[in-house]
C-alpha cells in the first residue's frame, strides 16, 4: 500500500496555521472517502454501529498522520479502517458467542443505486454477509478487500500484517469457502421484486398454500430477536416448517400486521409493522423464482438504520 505515515506528529511541531490547514486537508480527504470506508467496515463487521465506531477510530488516527508522507490517501485510509475493523471483529466475535439465538447482520436501508450495482448489491446482501460470518477475521478481511474492493495483494498484506504470499493463500481458501456456500444463481432485480410481491400477498392473506407456492422446498428461515423479540433459536429448514413458524407466531398476535416492500442491503425486502410500529425487516434470497432464504431481523437494536438510507460504495 502507499506511503507509511507515522502515528505521531513530526518534530518540531507545526505552527498553528499549518495545523489548521493540515486538519482541513485531512478532513476533506476523509469526507471524500467516508462512504467507501463505511462500506469496508460494514462488510467486515456486519454492524452499522460497529462500522461507525471504526470510522471514528480511523479519523482519530488519520488526523494525526503527516499527510506529506501519504502518497495515496484512499489506500492509507482503507488500511487504517481494515486494521481497526480487524481489532473490533475479534472483539465482537466473542460478543456473538454469548448472543441469544441466531445472529444476523444489521440491515441497512439502501438507495436504488446500490441495487443497480450488481457487484455491490451482492457483496452486502444478507445471504453473502451471513456466509462471511463463517470466515476467520483475517480470512474475512482478505476476502472483502480482494474480492469486493479489488485491492492488490501487497496492499492487503500491509493491512492485515501478512506476507503477500500468505495473503494469496488466504484469499484462495476464503474464496473457495464462500463459493461453496453462496447462492447458485443470483436472481435479477425484476425476478426478485416479482417473488417479493407474491410473498407479500401470501403473508397478507395468511394462506398456507400461497406461502408454499413461493417458498422453495428446502427454504431456510433465520430469525434474529436478540433475546428481546420472539425468534427461532436455530434455523428453520423446510417450507412447511417455515409456514408453521410464521403462522403460529407473528400472524397470531392481536395487532394488525402489515408489510411494506423496500430495498435493504441492495435487495428487495419487507419492512414488517405491528399496528404501525416497526417490528422487523425480512430480507430474501431468491433462486429460480422461489425463496430459498429468509432473514428476519427483529432485534430492536438492529433496526435503527431502516428509517433512512445508508450510502454505500465500492469506490
Amino acid at each position: 500500500m502507499s506511503g507509511h505515515a507515522p502515528e505521531h506528529d513530526p518534530e518540531p511541531g507545526p505552527v498553528p496555521e499549518e495545523t489548521d490547514r493540515a486538519v482541513e486537508r485531512a478532513t476533506d480527504a476523509f469526507v471524500a472517502h467516508r462512504n467507501l470506508l463505511f462500506t469496508v467496515a460494514y462488510e467486515m463487521l456486519g454492524s452499522a454501529a460497529d462500522a461507525e465506531d471504526v470510522l471514528q477510530e480511523t479519523w482519530l488516527r488519520w488526523v494525526r498522520a503527516d499527510l506529506r508522507q501519504v502518497r495515496d490517501p484512499r489506500a492509507y485510509l482503507v488500511r487504517i479502517t481494515t486494521r481497526q475493523s480487524l481489532n473490533r471483529l475479534r472483539t465482537v466475535r466473542r460478543r456473538k458467542e454469548a448472543y441469544v439465538g441466531q445472529w444476523l447482520p444489521e440491515p441497512l436501508l439502501t438507495a436504488s443505486d446500490v441495487a443497480e450495482d450488481a457487484e455491490l448489491a451482492e457483496s452486502v446482501s444478507m445471504a453473502l454477509m451471513l456466509v462471511l460470518e463463517s470466515l476467520t477475521p483475517t480470512e474475512r478481511a482478505v476476502f472483502v478487500l480482494r474480492e469486493v474492493f479489488d485491492v492488490g495483494y501487497d496492499e492487503i498484506a500491509e493491512a492485515v500484517g501478512k506476507t503477500p504470499a500468505a495473503v494469496r493463500r488466504i484469499a484462495h481458501r476464503a474464496r473457495r469457502h464462500v463459493d461453496a456456500r453462496r447462492p447458485r444463481r443470483t436472481a435479477t432485480p425484476g425476478e426478485a421484486w416479482a417473488v417479493l410481491e407474491s410473498f407479500r400477498r401470501a403473508l397478507d392473506t395468511g394462506d398456507p398454500r400461497d406461502l408454499l407456492d413461493v417458498l422453495a422446498p428446502d427454504v431456510v428461515l433465520v430469525s434474529d430477536g436478540g433475546g428481546v423479540r420472539r425468534a427461532a433459536l436455530r434455523p428453520v429448514v423446510g417450507a412447511e416448517k417455515v409456514v408453521r413458524f410464521y403462522l403460529g407466531g407473528i400472524r397470531k398476535v392481536s395487532a394488525t400486521v402489515t408489510s411494506e416492500p423496500t430495498l435493504v442491503n441492495g435487495s428487495p425486502a419487507l419492512v414488517v409493522r405491528l399496528d404501525g410500529e416497526l417490528d422487523g425487516v425480512m430480507a430474501l434470497r431468491v433462486e429460480d423464482a422461489r425463496i430459498t432464504g429468509l432473514y428476519f431481523v427483529r432485534n430492536p437494536e438492529k433496526l435503527t438504520h431502516v428509517a433512512s438510507g445508508t450510502p454505500l460504495t465500492l469506490r
